[in-house]
């Protein structure tokens, strides 16, 4: 055993506490270290599992999944009759993914250069796209048809690619092209940008559906994992007030007043549900093709420019053209305004049928002269009815001072001009009255006849409504009901009116007025064989120079269904015709008329004079006895002569079934071969009815009327045929030739 050492030695206990000391700052201080190690971990854990939760379960989210949208389909806008005016079609996206390109190597010439042929791309901007090699999108084309989808498609497996995608999407198409291209609008990558497709943007646009699918670290979708779908909700229906047809008819009546009297400035036309305020029709010209809205499509805009002034000014051309006339811009009415002064007159009995007026050719107000239409020696004297038909200021500025600034104003105010009608489209004007009308009696005599204020089309036919309904006034409308995917109506428009402007007692004069003035008045070229028709002619002076013509007219007379307001903006003062709304839009609205009347199925009812030109339908008489076919047609009214000396019918022009004038001539063959030569239209232009008919039947053809019906007049003359001089037509073909009075001069 070690020997135990002797008296060793006891540290001292200064050392002792000294050792202790330390050891205790020691433990404080790991203590302190480890609580606020402990601290700060607790904080960014904090930070990441409560504070960026979110953030970071939807990036895990993203490096997991993929996810693709699967777009909702934007809802279809219909005419009242079911017709298709807006919808969604299946179109395709193609793209590309540079990252799976290079990580599948493929070959990236054969891509670029067989998807730049198909794609008419450039080749080195296909490649640029690849070159982003951890992209897995680029696009290359957009809605690309399902033609040029199927091509990629073989293309794509032909060459066994990878990383070249077709997507389904859908794009907006309008089937009818430029009809109604200002009411419905377009829609582009942001929803609805103009018309309807904007003002109903909210309904039409559904919300889009989307599929999640498992993916693997470098992004590439994972087999037999999950995939979650969340359906895409369709947006609404819309159900128009606007019918094909007659917008058709609109359409080409527009067409036909700028072609005709037009300097580029345009033209517009409504047609409206006298007793709901429904559009059946609106037009503006200049127009658009809806599938194409960045493209100039009236060649009169760009009439004289240079393709470098074109693009210079390409914004305000697209602008002209998206723009509605009848809703956007404000014009001065003229003399069509002359109605809405004649039922507050009626309305406050300050006139009655017997009242009579006196016009020199001029009148004085406030040191001004203002002149009538029929300059000195003017009109004469006259009743409250003839001086509406003569459009006569002077009649209708002393009808306006009887009136008052007061209740002039307030009746205005009552009709709906200073202010939005509430149409449910977009960018709707709002009517301009200057204050002056309050007091000034030289404002009220120029307010009278529709001068020095400014008002939307829109407004102006459906305070024009108002005059002919009863009193009622509405509000304008183009959407009837909009029904979701299933069919079900989610909202319908309330036809209910804003008020009651005038009587039933005033309303009924009003129309009685307004049938004369078509029947023996300024609107005398607005009539239409077989209806009876209300209207009103004007011509507005423009600030600045220039003027703007236009005519109102309603049928029928004793029951207004309908109401069309037309408007030519700066006639051309050198194309023969006296400018003015009675000879250049009235015969226009004449031929409008006769073809929206009988579409809508309302009846005519022919005078013993109009039932002569009427036009009926030719009996097939082919194969009958001279006698048997003789008998029927007499009893249809129809005259007829022989060719041949045969006892049986072997062939007739026009042929059975043919439509034409009643008064017509049938050409029966009895045994003779008929000719097979062709027939050539003469030119009519200009004559009067008699030469007009003597030359047409002279080229082995029948002449057809419309526009002005007092053939005898020798100021009634031919302003235009159906068919042109010179074609070559089969026997028998009726040229329909419009007439017109042009003694008018308003």
């Amino acid at each position: 055993m070690a020997p135990r050492p002797q008296n060793q030695k006891r540290r001292p206990e200064s050392a002792r506490r000294a050792n202790r000391i330390i050891q205790t700052r020691t433990l404080l201080l790991l203590g302190v270290f480890g609580v606020l190690t402990f601290v700060l971990l607790f904080t960014q854990l904090y930070h990441w599992q409560i504070t960026e939760h979110d953030e970071l379960q939807s990036v895990a989210v993203r490096q997991q999944t993929l996810r693709t949208t699967v777009e909702a389909s934007r809802g279809t806008i219909y005419d009242r009759n079911g017709t298709i005016l807006a919808m969604s079609a299946s179109a395709e996206d193609i793209f590309i993914s540079p990252k799976e390109i290079i990580e599948n190597d493929q070959d990236q010439n054969l891509i670029a250069n067989g998807l730049a042929e198909i794609l008419d791309l450039d080749p080195a901007g296909i490649l640029k796209k690849m070159e982003k090699t951890t992209s897995q999108y680029e696009i290359l084309v957009k809605k690309a048809d399902d033609e040029l989808a199927d091509r990629v498609r073989e293309f794509i497996n032909e060459n066994d690619l990878k990383g070249v995608f077709i997507r389904p999407t859908s794009k907006r198409t309008y089937p009818k092209g430029t009809l109604a291209s200002q009411v419905i609008g377009f829609a582009n990558e942001n929803g609805g940008a103009m018309g309807l497709e904007a003002a109903y943007n909210d309904e039409l646009t559904g919300e889009n559906g989307m599929v999640v699918t498992a993916r693997d670290r470098d992004g590439r979708s994972v087999l037999y994992q999950y995939d979650q779908y969340f359906d895409a909700e369709n947006g609404c229906d819309l159900h128009t007030t606007l019918d094909t047809t007659i917008q058709y008819y609109l359409e080409k009546g527009v067409q036909e007043l700028e072609a005709r009297f037009g300097t580029g400035k345009g033209a517009e036309g409504i047609v409206m549900d006298v007793n709901t305020g429904a559009v059946l029709a609106m037009a503006s010209l200049p127009t658009y093709d809806l599938n194409s809205p960045g493209t100039v499509y009236n060649d009169f805009l760009t009439s004289g420019m240079t393709e470098e002034q074109v693009l210079e000014n390409m914004s305000d051309l697209l602008n002209k053209q998206w723009r509605s006339k009848a809703i956007n811009d404000t014009y001065e009415p003229g003399s069509t305004f002359k109605t809405l002064t004649l039922a507050m007159a009626l309305e406050e009995n300050v006139v009655d049928l017997n009242t009579g007026f006196y016009c020199s050719g001029s009148v004085k107000i406030e040191g001004e002269t203002i002149n009538c239409s029929k300059r000195a020696p003017g009109h004469g004297q006259q009743n409250l009815t003839q001086a509406f038909a003569n459009s006569c200021n002077p009649a209708f500025i002393n009808i306006g001072l009887r009136i008052g600034n007061d209740k002039f104003y307030q009746y205005m105010l009552d009709f709906g001009l200073t202010e939005k009608t509430g149409v449910d489209t977009t960018g709707e004007a709002s009517g301009f009255v200057n204050s002056e009308i309050k007091y000034s009696t030289l404002a009220l005599a120029c307010y009278a006849f529709g001068q020095n204020f400014n008002v939307t089309p829109i407004a102006l036919l459906a305070a024009q409504c108002a005059c002919v309904n009863g009193g009622y006034l509405y509000t304008p409308y183009l959407v009837e009901e909009i029904t979701d995917q299933d069919g079900n109506v989610v909202s319908k428009h309330d036809s209910t009116p804003i008020r009651q402007v005038v009587s039933e007692e005033t309303s009924a004069l009003v129309r009685d007025i307004m049938e004369y003035e078509v029947t023996s008045g300024t609107g005398k070229n607005g009539q239409v064989a077989g209806y009876r028709i209300g209207g009103k002619t004007g011509t507005a002076d423009k600030v600045g120079g220039g003027v703007i013509v236009s005519f109102v007219c309603f049928a029928p007379a004793d029951d207004p269904q309908v109401m069309m307001l037309l408007t030519l903006d700066e006639p051309s003062k050198w194309t023969g015709t006296y400018v003015s709304g009675g000879n250049m839009v009235a015969p226009v609205a004449s031929s409008v008329m006769g073809e929206i009347l009988p579409y809508l199925g309302i009846e005519p009812s022919y005078t013993a004079e109009e039932l002569v030109g009427a036009d009926k339908t030719v009996p097939n008489v082919v194969g009958l006895s001279k006698d048997a076919a003789a008998e029927r047609l007499s009893a249809n009214g129809f005259s007829f002569r022989t060719v041949g000396s045969g006892d049986t019918v072997t062939d007739q022009t026009p042929a059975g079934g043919a439509i034409v004038p009643n008064s017509a001539e049938i050409i029966l063959y009895l045994g003779a071969e008929k000719s097979t030569d062709k027939c050539i239209v003469p030119n009519v232009v200009g004559d009067s009815a008699a030469t007009a008919n003597q030359k047409i039947v002279n080229a082995g053809l029948i002449m057809g009327v419309s526009g002005a019906t007092n053939a005898s007049s020798s100021t009634v003359r031919a302003i235009s045929q159906s068919i042109a001089a010179g074609t070559e037509v089969e026997a028998g073909t009726v040229v329909r030739v419009q007439f017109s009075d042009s003694s008018v001069r308003d």
